[in-house]
C-alpha cells in the first residue's frame, strides 16, 4: 500500500490533509496557508494548529469520528466493500457531506459549486419507502451513484433536503438541511418517543433541534432540521463546523461510555469552559440537558450525543438532538452513560447524589435544585398537551400517552423534595 491522501475543507478553504501510510496508519497535517492565517481556526479542540502532523492516536477520534457506528459501520462497510476498520477508506466513500462544515476530497478534486437551476427532485410516496427499506441494509445509502454522505451516530438515517417540503436525496455538492431517521427496528413506536422528548424539551425552554414526525403510507419516520446549516440572505445553505464532545476530548468512539474511559459529565462541563465564547451560558444549558434527561428518562446521554458549535458567533453548546426516552424499553440498560453525582439511575438520586453533581459541574446546590424544580414543573404540566400536539394520523397514539405519563410520572418523582422523596422509597420500596 502507498501513502494515500484526503483533502480536507472547510466552507471551500483547504484545511489540511487527512494521510494513510503504507501501514494503514492515519494521520493528519494543517495546510501551511491554513497555520498562516491568524483567523483560520483549529480543526478540533483536541487539533491544536501546529506545523507537525498529528498521529493516528491524536487525529483518529475526530476524524473516526465522522462515521457511523456499531452495526450501521459494518453494514455501510459492507455496502461498499470496504473493511469496517479502515476509517480512511469509509471516508473517502463517505466523506463528501459530513456532520460540520467539512468535506474530504480526493486531492484535486475541488468542492463542487451547487449549480442554482440544479434542483433535486423529491422523493414520491414509493421513493421514500425505497430508500426506508433500503436504510437497514445500505446506511446513508452508502454505494448509491452520487451520493457521499455521513453522519456519527449507531441509529439508521440519512440525511436529506427539503424541496417545497418534500424530502429529496440532495444533488451533488449540495449541503444538506434534514436528517431522515426512521423507526429503530428493534424497538417499538421510537418516532413517537423521540418526537415527543424532543418537543418537549424546547416547550420546556431547552436549546434543541426541530423535528418532526411524518408517515408514509403505514410506515413512520423522523425529520430533524440540522442545526450546523444555515441559509444566506443569497438563500443558499451553508455548512456551520461543528464537533461532538468526544471528538472535542479526542475520545475514540468506541469508548463513548464513561464506564469504558468516554467522557464524564465533570469532563464536559470543563470543556465548555474551556472553548466555549459564552462559558456561563453553555454550562447552564448544560445542566439544564443533564437534569431533562434524568427526568424523561434518557439514559443514552453519553459523549457523542452533546456537541460544540462553532458559528459566527464562537464556540457555543449546540442545540441537543438524539433525545429518546431509553427507559420505555425494558432491553435497555436503565443505567446512565454519564452518572449524576456517582449516581447510576434516576431512583438512586439522594441530596448526596446532588451535591457531588454540583462539585463535578462547578454549579452552586442551590441553582440545581431551583432548576430541578423548574424544569419538572414544566413537564409536568406540559407533556401531555405536547404529546397531543406531536399526534397525527399514522402515529401511534397509545405509544404517545404512554410514553407522555411515564415523563410525567418521572418528573413528579423529581420534583420531590429529598425527605418525600427518601419518605415515598421507603413507603414503595424498589
Amino acid at each position: 500500500m502507498t501513502m494515500r491522501f484526503l483533502d480536507v475543507w472547510w466552507d471551500g478553504r483547504l484545511v489540511g490533509q487527512l494521510t494513510q501510510n503504507q501501514h494503514g496508519e492515519l494521520g493528519f497535517v494543517y495546510s501551511p496557508e491554513w497555520l498562516g492565517n491568524d483567523d483560520a481556526p483549529s480543526l478540533s479542540a483536541s487539533l491544536p494548529k501546529r506545523a507537525e502532523p498529528f498521529s493516528r492516536r491524536e487525529c483518529r477520534p475526530f476524524f473516526g469520528g465522522l462515521l457511523p457506528e456499531e452495526s450501521q459501520r459494518d453494514a455501510a462497510a459492507q455496502a461498499l466493500g470496504v473493511s469496517r476498520g479502515n476509517d480512511f477508506a469509509l471516508l473517502d466513500r463517505l466523506g463528501g457531506d459530513v456532520a460540520g462544515a467539512l468535506q474530504l476530497l480526493p486531492p484535486g478534486e475541488l468542492p463542487a459549486t451547487p449549480d442554482p437551476n440544479q434542483s433535486p427532485v423529491p422523493l414520491d410516496e414509493p421513493g421514500l419507502i425505497r430508500v426506508l427499506d433500503a436504510l437497514p441494509v445500505r446506511p446513508l445509502l452508502a454505494g448509491e451513484e452520487g451520493l457521499r454522505l455521513s453522519l456519527a451516530g449507531a441509529q439508521s438515517k440519512v440525511p436529506v433536503v427539503l424541496v417545497d417540503g418534500a424530502v429529496a436525496l440532495p444533488a451533488p455538492g449540495q449541503p444538506t438541511t434534514h436528517i431522515l431517521k426512521p423507526p429503530i427496528a428493534r424497538f417499538s413506536n421510537t418516532t413517537e418517543n423521540e418526537a415527543l422528548v424532543m418537543r418537549l424539551a424546547a416547550v420546556v425552554g431547552l436549546d434543541v433541534a426541530a423535528v418532526e414526525p411524518r408517515v408514509v403510507w403505514d410506515r413512520t419516520f423522523l425529520l430533524v432540521e440540522r442545526y450546523d446549516r444555515f441559509r444566506g440572505e443569497d438563500g443558499l445553505v451553508r455548512r456551520i463546523h461543528q464537533e461532538d464532545f468526544c471528538q472535542a476530548l479526542g475520545v475514540p468512539t468506541e469508548t463513548k461510555y464513561a464506564s469504558e474511559g468516554g467522557p464524564t459529565f465533570k469532563d464536559c462541563f470543563a470543556l465548555l469552559r474551556r472553548v466555549a465564547a459564552r462559558p456561563a451560558v453553555d454550562v447552564l444549558k448544560l445542566l439544564d440537558a443533564v437534569i431533562f434527561n434524568l427526568i424523561v428518562g434518557n439514559a443514552d446521554a453519553h459523549g457523542k450525543n452533546f456537541s460544540i458549535l462553532y458559528d459566527r458567533d464562537g464556540p457555543r453548546l449546540a442545540p441537543l438532538y438524539d433525545l429518546l426516552a431509553t427507559v420505555a424499553y425494558p432491553e435497555l440498560s436503565p443505567k446512565l452513560a454519564m452518572r449524576i453525582g456517582k449516581r447510576a439511575t434516576l431512583g438512586e438520586m439522594d441530596a448526596k447524589g446532588w451535591s457531588a453533581f454540583a462539585a463535578d459541574a462547578g454549579v452552586g446546590l442551590p441553582l440545581i435544585r431551583r432548576r430541578v424544580s423548574e424544569i419538572s414543573q414544566a413537564v409536568i404540566a406540559r407533556v401531555q398537551d405536547v404529546a397531543g400536539e406531536v399526534m397525527r394520523p399514522g402515529l401511534d397514539e397509545s405509544a404517545l400517552s404512554r410514553c407522555a405519563a411515564m415523563a410525567k410520572e418521572r418528573a413528579e418523582q423529581c420534583a420531590l423534595t429529598p425527605q418525600e422523596s427518601l419518605l415515598r422509597r421507603k413507603s414503595h420500596p424498589a
